[in-house]
């Protein structure tokens, strides 16, 4: 080949639009949402209410719902029926003519006062208590908002703690009844599962559980969509 020649060159395409730059501007601080004066009202309303909750602008309580009364029965039954069960033996065995007692009268001669106290002691640690798993009972509470699930746990009389889940991050609502009490008096446990941590969030001795779960899921229908979540 001759050197001087040169390799046949390429034809150069023709026309080319030069590429196209798009700017994009931000504001320095983000648009605020518009709020309708209803949903203010809600949410001033809800605030009022209940201080105890930190609800974000615009966020309002849709449904509160509180733990069944029987929870509370079933606290004092165990207390009334380890009363009861203290008087009797106390009775049975101040009433009892053993050699136990006999030698106790001998030795103090006054076996119900050292029969009562200790009895007395325990009858008021027992009331304590029930009146402390009372309060436990019913500081437990769950919250749906427009915007979220609010649940307050109460472990002990000491300890307490805000669970906050977003609705768009709920993954799976559900209920539960087990027993012939459950259906009977309305009440189940609330189950909640999240996307992503795979967390799941429990709600024992719930009222209406049926009614509160379509609410909550109608509640996380409309939130991923867009639309405006309903109070009704």
């Amino acid at each position: 080949m001759n050197p001087e020649q040169t390799p046949q060159q390429q034809p150069q395409p023709q026309n080319v639009p030069p590429p196209q730059v798009v700017y994009v501007s931000r504001p320095v601080e983000p648009v605020k949402p518009s709020l309708s004066p209803e949903a203010t009202q809600k949410h001033e309303e809800a605030k009022k209410k209940y201080p105890h909750l930190n609800l974000s602008n615009g966020e309002y309580i849709i449904s509160s719902v509180r733990r069944h009364p029987i929870g509370l029965f079933q606290i004092w039954a165990f207390v009334g029926g380890t009363i009861l069960l203290l008087i009797f033996l106390l009775s049975f065995l101040l009433a009892s003519p053993s050699q136990s007692v006999n030698s106790l009268n001998q030795a103090s001669g006054n076996s119900l006062s050292l029969l009562s106290i200790p009895v007395f002691l325990v009858i008021v640690l027992l009331l304590i208590g029930g009146y402390i798993g009372t309060y436990v009972f019913r500081e437990n509470t769950f919250y749906l908002t427009n915007e979220s699930v609010i649940q307050n746990v109460q472990s002990s009389l000491f300890s307490k703690r805000l669970q906050t889940v977003s609705l768009g991050n709920v993954e799976d609502a559900s209920y539960t009844q087990n027993g012939i009490l459950p259906h009977i008096f309305n009440y189940g446990m609330i189950r909640l599962s999240t996307q992503g941590d795979e967390t799941t969030y429990r709600f024992n001795y719930a009222s209406q559980p049926e009614q509160q779960i379509a609410l909550l899921n109608n509640a996380v229908e409309s939130f991923k969509n867009g639309r405006p979540v309903e109070d009704k």
